[in-house]
């Protein structure tokens, strides 16, 4: 009998625990406040429990707030040193994360994406275009990709968007008489999920950590990016990239079979077993491609934000007549978690800038490496090595973006005067998103992992080069085409 796995989740709380209350212990550094000491100590304890997933995040969130909130309230007042801030102080700083627009925005992105689920239409887009492309492999890796792209404009949530195309995928591997982690399954499903990774780069509203770095910008440097400015920087890094996508995927995994023809026939027939377009699919596309023409023309013929828009269209989702469902059930396909996730997150960046210990942790890091009297693109290249290393151990962009994104603002306000701070931070937002080289890496990966289709030794060998190649195009678009735009 195989031995059971040993359970260390306690013991990783425990560790957390340990290097919360031993750094609390230490001397506070000189240039550090009180308060700043105290929010280091509980970035590290956020850290401990983020990478090793000792418990959930939404538990992890709730201890943060929890601690956080007794930490500060028992330091001297940045404004008033002599006096406490109180927990009553701390706590409106611990939960102004709650009242960001980013928030809201992702809030929004989660009421859209239950949408499709309600009414099923990203499937039938899903069945569509792949019902299109033709019986060869490469056609299906490149319908397969193609769907990625189209669903990241309209489905602002990548693991719903893995929650759409995987299971029409395994039906075509089922079709063709294949076990589910036979080599087409691999090359189909990872193809999917690297795909979506991608084009969580290169679309604004595609994922949630985006929304992080931009709540940061925002607040630190008093500058909002444009959906549309995002995807003029990004969308061509991404289709450079998925290009490559293509040619990797086809020669790393070669699937059994060349014919497949069996597949098709089952997407065509789950597109019949739809039947024509609902009412309510109809005006959730109405509802999307003119939420998509507001994404992309804001700041540009309208001065309606992109958390505005979409909580407007939240509002018409859920007009009676008019809208989709009824909050009886989109409360059900709502995962609630994810928004106080994503709401502590903002908080503990927050409170890393406002007490300054953001800027104190990227001086001691990042000015013992001489960061920031290096050649600019020396220091994204290193920066960027450092991002991809890092985030083997966090299974959450968020978390990451929450984590590391305060700490390089903190740097951009030290580099050269003609350097774009903002372009800088956003460049580090994008390499956040790359979840090419684990399954654990990002989470519409372990939802694709939890289907048996393919090994970590089969996703490490796709990731591999998709991580290398995208590295050498963040430089080479630091170096030529982010200069010409001005992002740089």
């Amino acid at each position: 009998m195989a031995e059971k796995k040993r359970n260390l989740k306690p013991f990783f709380i425990m560790l957390a625990f340990v290097v919360l209350i031993g750094i609390l212990l230490l001397p506070t550094p000189e240039g550090l406040s009180l308060m700043g000491h105290r929010t280091l100590a509980v970035l590290a304890f956020a850290i401990i429990l983020w990478m090793t997933e000792a418990v959930s995040y939404p538990v992890s969130s709730a201890m943060i707030v929890a601690i956080l909130t007794i930490l500060l309230g028992l330091s001297p007042s940045l404004d008033n040193p002599d006096a406490l801030l109180t927990t009553e102080g701390a706590l409106k700083m611990v939960l102004s994360g709650f009242a960001s627009p980013a928030v809201a925005l992702v809030a929004g992105a989660l009421f859209l994406a239950a949408a499709m689920q309600a009414t099923n239409l990203h499937k039938r887009l899903a069945l569509y275009i792949l019902s299109k492309v033709g019986p060869k492999p490469g056609a299906i890796v490149f319908g397969t990709i193609i769907v990625s792209i189209i669903l990241a404009f309209f489905v602002p949530s990548a693991t719903a968007r893995a929650g759409a195309i995987v299971p029409i995928l395994l039906g075509m591997i089922a079709a063709f008489k294949l076990p589910v982690n036979s080599r087409l399954g691999a090359l189909l499903i990872i193809t999917a999920v690297q795909s979506i990774s991608i084009w969580n780069v290169g679309i604004k509203t595609a994922a949630a950590q985006n929304m992080v770095a931009l709540d940061f910008i925002s607040k630190e440097f008093k500058v909002s990016v444009a959906w549309g400015e995002w995807f003029m920087y990004a969308a061509p890094w991404a289709v450079l990239m998925s290009v490559v996508l293509y040619f990797v995927m086809l020669k790393v995994i070669k699937p059994e079979t060349t014919n497949l023809t069996s597949g098709i026939t089952v997407v065509n027939d789950s597109l019949k077993e739809l039947g024509p377009l609902h009412k309510s699919e109809i005006r959730l596309i109405i509802i999307s491609v003119l939420l998509l023409f507001f994404w992309s023309t804001e700041s540009i013929v309208h001065p309606f934000d992109s958390t505005t828009v979409t909580l407007v269209a939240v509002a018409i989702l859920l007009t009676p007549k008019i809208g989709v469902f009824t909050w009886e059930q989109v409360e059900k396909l709502i995962p609630w978690g994810t928004i106080i996730v994503f709401a502590v997150g903002i908080t503990l960046g927050t409170v890393l800038l406002s007490t300054n210990s953001a800027q104190w942790l990227s001086s001691k890091v990042f000015g013992l490496m001489g960061l920031d009297s290096m050649p600019l693109l020396a220091t994204i290249a290193l920066l960027s090595l450092f991002n991809i290393i890092i985030h083997l151990g966090f299974a959450s962009a968020t978390s990451l973006a929450s984590a590391l994104i305060p700490i390089v603002l903190a740097l951009a306000t030290t580099l050269q005067s003609d350097v774009n701070p903002v372009g800088f931070v956003l460049i580090q937002q994008f390499v956040i998103s790359f979840g090419f080289l684990l399954p654990v890496s990002a989470p519409q990966n372990m939802l694709a992992y939890g289907t048996g289709a393919f090994s970590v030794k089969d996703f490490v060998k796709t990731g591999v080069p998709l991580t290398i190649i995208g590295y050498l195009l963040i430089l080479l678009f630091s170096a030529t085409y982010w200069q010409w735009i001005g992002l740089l």
